[in-house]
């Protein structure tokens, strides 16, 4: 059963490489007329985190400016990568 906090109807757009049609798992992103921002994994779309659009857009120019690229190096072995 749906959150009766998260609106119905949301346009939600798939973040997933150009070309890509399969299932993913990919991240959503749908933003409400309500000034916030949903957020869901495709391969658990019941779970959607919810933000504000203030700290949606924080997020995104900090992914912009590199902020958590060391977030990147998934194997560990970035020089970036904190101890």
């Amino acid at each position: 059963m749906a959150d009766p906090a998260i609106p119905a109807g949301l346009n939600w757009i798939r973040a997933a490489p150009d070309g890509e049609r399969g299932a993913g798992p990919w991240i959503e992103v749908a933003f409400g007329s309500d000034e916030f921002v949903y957020l869901r994994e495709t391969s658990d779309p019941e779970n959607v985190v919810t933000t504000t659009m203030t700290k949606w857009d924080a997020f995104t120019k900090g992914v912009a400016a590199g902020e958590f690229d060391h977030f990147a190096a998934l194997d560990g072995t970035s020089s970036d990568t904190p101890s």
